[in-house]
């Protein structure tokens, strides 16, 4: 989620705000990712962020592991120190 946070933060200081989370990933591939000005892997990790949060939230045979976290952790912490 807080990649989606910085995503929204980013679009914010282009007058974009999105009340669904897929309307922030979108607009970032969009407005940041194809006009680039964020690199296209950060548009490519809020997708696959959101995927693994739904995995984790929604379905009760889930195998994320904390490997899978910790990807998930460093992909966010490189987001925030691009933003």
């Amino acid at each position: 989620m807080t990649r989606n946070y910085t995503a929204e933060a980013l679009l914010l200081e282009d007058d974009l705000a999105f009340s669904k989370h897929s309307a922030v990933i979108a607009a970032f591939g969009k407005n940041f990712a194809k006009m680039k000005r964020a690199p296209q892997k950060f548009h490519r990790y809020l997708i696959q962020g959101m995927d693994s949060r739904n995995v984790g939230d929604y379905d009760i045979n889930s195998q994320l592991s904390t490997t899978d976290a910790a990807e998930q952790i460093a992909r966010a912490e490189e987001f925030l120190t691009f933003a």
